[in-house]
């Protein structure tokens, strides 16, 4: 038992998921990156805006008389998320220290100016800060440090990108959820395609009928009914030859019982043997629709595409007619070739040898001792022809054994894979200028390089 297949839902849904993953896991990547860029510009601008609101205070916080801690405000306000805890040095031109708060530890004197990274205290704690004079050149007098611990700046960092990416989080699962419900919308008009198929029956002519407006599902529909049409086809032809064999092969059949059974009674000798020769006869009759019928059958499936070459159609009838002349001398029939024509067709020459013997073999069996029949080969710009056609002569037609026409139909669907037909034709008098004489015609008409295999 075949496994089943995944499911299509599940196949987009996993595919959108992982493209969706990977899309949120960049996003994830980039608000990582811009919190902690955003921290380092955010602290940095904050330690450059404080030097600077420190160099305009008055009020003797600056006097060199002593050192004074600043002021730094209430300790409750550092509950905010964003409030810092900024350390401050400030000296006098000298070197002297004018004021010194916070943790951080005293760093050296320097004249330097600009952002820069310390390592501070006995732990080598490091730090961040910014310098800046209160003035350029000799008219300096005060020189203010601002710093901020490293692990405080990183946590800033690193909450500012959480804010960043937490709503990713949640995010996440919300667009998956309706991803999923998406994908199932939008397969839903497919879902309905399927049940129409499903619910199609082929046997009662019907056609599907698309329920929804989509343009792309127009083809599908249209290949589909295609498909239908050709099996409702098949399944006609077939009901049809099974009702003609069914009553071609009754006959026969019955007989065989009803002469068995009278076999088993008291017979002469010569009812006998006239029993077992019907018996034979009809085992024959029988025997021969159900040949003709797998010839058939396989006339309809054999691959002609792949074996099909170029058949020069005179020496094909002459070849038949060789064949068939002695059952025609034994049955009183006279068979001949004519036409000065040797057309050259594309196409399978077992099968269109198959054709031409059973129009032959038809003439034969259905007309009487003393027809004359005759195998035409002829041409056209349009396309080439075998025909069979005989005269008809009085006397009689001898008892059909193909009752159901089965050479005919061997020859048209012969015909039908080759891009011709075979039909009955109102021929055209003979040699002899006489008109009326052939009574039957049967033309097999080939197009000039047939498209082999198409039928």
């Amino acid at each position: 038992m075949k496994k089943p297949g995944s499911s299509l839902t599940q196949h987009l849904l996993v595919w959108a998921l992982g493209a969706l993953v990977v899309v949120w896991l960049a996003f994830m990547a980039v608000g990582v990156q811009t919190g902690l860029h955003e921290s380092d510009e955010l602290t940095d601008g904050h330690l450059a805006s404080v030097s600077a609101l420190l160099l305009r205070q008055q009020g003797g916080v600056f006097a060199a008389d002593g050192v004074r801690p600043l002021a730094m405000g209430h300790a409750n306000l550092k509950s905010h998320d964003y409030q810092q805890s900024l350390s401050v040095v400030v000296w006098d031109a000298a070197g002297r220290v004018l004021t010194h708060t916070g943790i951080a530890a005293l760093p050296a004197f320097t004249p330097d100016e600009g952002f820069v990274d310390l390592q501070l205290g006995p732990q080598a704690t490091p730090w961040r800060g910014f310098a800046r004079w209160d003035a350029d050149g000799p008219a300096r007098s005060r020189r203010v440090l601002v710093l901020l611990s490293t692990e405080e700046r990183d946590d800033l960092a690193w909450d500012i990108a959480e804010q960043v990416v937490l709503p990713g989080l949640w995010l996440l699962p919300v667009v998956a959820l309706a991803l999923g419900l998406a994908i199932r919308r939008g397969l839903r008009p497919l879902h309905l395609l399927s049940a129409d198929v499903h619910a199609l029956d082929v046997a009662q002519a019907s056609t599907l009928q698309a329920r929804h407006p989509h343009a792309e599902f127009e083809a599908v529909v249209a290949a589909i009914n295609i498909l239908v049409a050709r099996q409702q086809a098949a399944l006609q032809q077939e009901r049809a030859l099974a009702d003609e064999v069914a009553h071609e092969l009754r006959t026969p059949l019955a007989s065989l019982a009803l002469l068995a059974r009278a076999l088993q009674g008291p017979l002469s000798e010569a009812e006998r043997q006239t029993s077992l020769q019907q018996m034979e006869a009809d085992a024959l009759r029988a025997g021969a629709v159900v040949s003709q019928l797998l010839v058939l059958a396989r006339t309809s499936r054999v691959a002609l595409a792949e074996s099909a070459e170029p058949v020069a159609l005179r020496p094909l009838a002459q070849r038949v007619v060789a064949d068939y002349a002695p059952a025609a001398w034994t049955s009183g029939h006279a068979l001949a070739v004519s036409g000065d024509a040797d057309p050259v067709v594309w196409g399978h020459p077992v099968l269109l040898e198959l054709a031409l013997r059973n129009l032959v073999e038809n003439a034969l069996r259905h007309t009487a001792r003393g027809t004359e029949i005759e195998v035409q080969v002829g041409s056209s710009p349009a396309h080439a022809w075998l025909q069979v056609c005989d005269t008809g002569a009085p006397g009689g037609a001898v008892p059909a054994v193909d009752g159901l026409g089965l050479g005919h139909k061997i020859a048209r669907r012969i015909a039908e894979v080759h891009g011709g037909q075979c039909e009955q034709m109102a021929a055209a008098p003979g040699a002899d200028g006489l008109p009326d004489r052939w009574q039957s015609c049967y033309r097999l008409t080939l197009a000039w390089g047939s498209p082999v295999g198409q039928g």
